[in-house]
């Protein structure tokens, strides 16, 4: 029986790569932004807002991020008929809203981004501007 395993994790390098541009991005396309970006565990390592993002869309956009971390996979996979559900049974952090995608290098799961305050198109091009900065796989299943 085995007790302990080796983990891979997110630098503040990475954090601060993908932070850069995801701005970049949300500039380019005119749409300040909320971007959070947490850990496996759901921990939060960076959390910004834009100036003029809507303050409300942090809170969307940790759960985006969460949610993403915690089922491995973008947001937007989440059935419609379960999300008000499960969003009630989770008092808001698990979300369908597009946006959230998962950090994963190498195949392994190491965290979550979740971008809002913009169309859900416009928060799925700010998340994936943020993986393809440090080169990390992109979830075929987001849509644009």
């Amino acid at each position: 029986m085995s007790f302990v395993r080796s983990t891979l994790m997110l630098t503040h390098e990475a954090v601060f790569t993908m932070l850069q541009a995801a701005v970049a991005k949300a500039e380019e396309i005119g749409q300040p932004q909320c971007i959070v970006i947490v850990d496996v565990s759901c921990l939060t390592l960076a959390e910004f807002r834009m100036t003029d993002a809507k303050p409300l869309s942090l809170k969307s956009a940790r759960a985006k991020a969460m949610t993403a971390a915690s089922i491995g996979a973008a947001t937007l996979i989440i059935p419609e008929a379960v999300k008000p559900l499960i969003a009630a049974a989770t008092e808001g952090s698990v979300t369908g809203l597009p946006g959230g995608l998962p950090i994963r290098i190498d195949g392994h799961l190491l965290g979550g981004i979740g971008v809002g305050s913009g169309s859900g198109d416009q928060d799925i091009t700010v998340a994936k501007a943020a993986l393809d900065a440090i080169h990390a796989e992109s979830d075929e299943t987001v849509g644009s």
